[in-house]
């Protein structure tokens, strides 16, 4: 084996291959929604035959579409996807497009902070378990009386929202990785080119 080899990965390289793997993971979730989708069209059409439409199909496509948004959201941050108005920031020196770019990074880093702290909050209020010491530990609210699930499947909600604070906590690396990159820009005085 070459020294590169046994060189460990770049803290960049691993921000990117764990944002692109979860965007993955949020298009498998889309196209396994579609294929249901039309799978419970199809068996409403075949209604009088004895199949039907897909039990709970209306609770997976709605749960499903958030979940694979928190997970699009840290590629599509890392990727400078998210829609920008730049007729006018365009014609500026390449140093202020940088600093407008970096204030874009800070911002929206910000409101990824902000969306997982409340996500969190909610997961605690529909997590059931755990003592008074350790929700207070990290800190959740109390213990709910009855654990909540959804109304068709009775899946529980609180999986639903441990699925998605991975994609918020993702976001929010990603957000200081773009932060930090885009400062160095700054520093270069240049856009940087993805």
């Amino acid at each position: 084996m070459t020294e590169t080899t046994l060189a460990p990965a770049r803290p960049e390289h691993l921000v990117e291959r764990a944002a692109r793997w979860l965007a993955w993971l949020g298009g498998a979730i889309l196209a396994a929604l579609s294929v249901m989708t039309v799978v419970s069209i199809v068996g409403r059409s075949l209604d009088g035959v004895g199949l039907g439409a897909v039990r709970g199909d209306y609770e997976m496509v709605a749960n499903g579409c958030a979940l694979a948004v928190f997970y699009f959201l840290p590629w599509c941050q890392l990727r400078r996807g998210h829609v920008t108005v730049d007729i006018l920031t365009n014609t500026f020196p390449a140093r202020i497009q940088a600093i407008f770019g970096l204030i874009g990074d800070l911002l929206i880093t910000i409101a990824s902070a902000v969306i997982l702290r409340q996500l969190w909050f909610g997961f605690g209020e529909k997590f059931p378990y755990g003592s008074d010491a350790f929700r207070d530990a990290f800190g959740m609210s109390y213990k709910p009386f009855f654990p909540e699930t959804t109304y068709e499947l009775q899946v529980p909600v609180w999986i639903l929202y441990a699925a998605a604070l991975l994609g918020a906590a993702m976001m929010v690396i990603v957000g200081l990785y773009t932060v930090r990159r885009s400062w160095g820009w700054v520093r270069d005085g240049r856009e940087g080119a993805l």
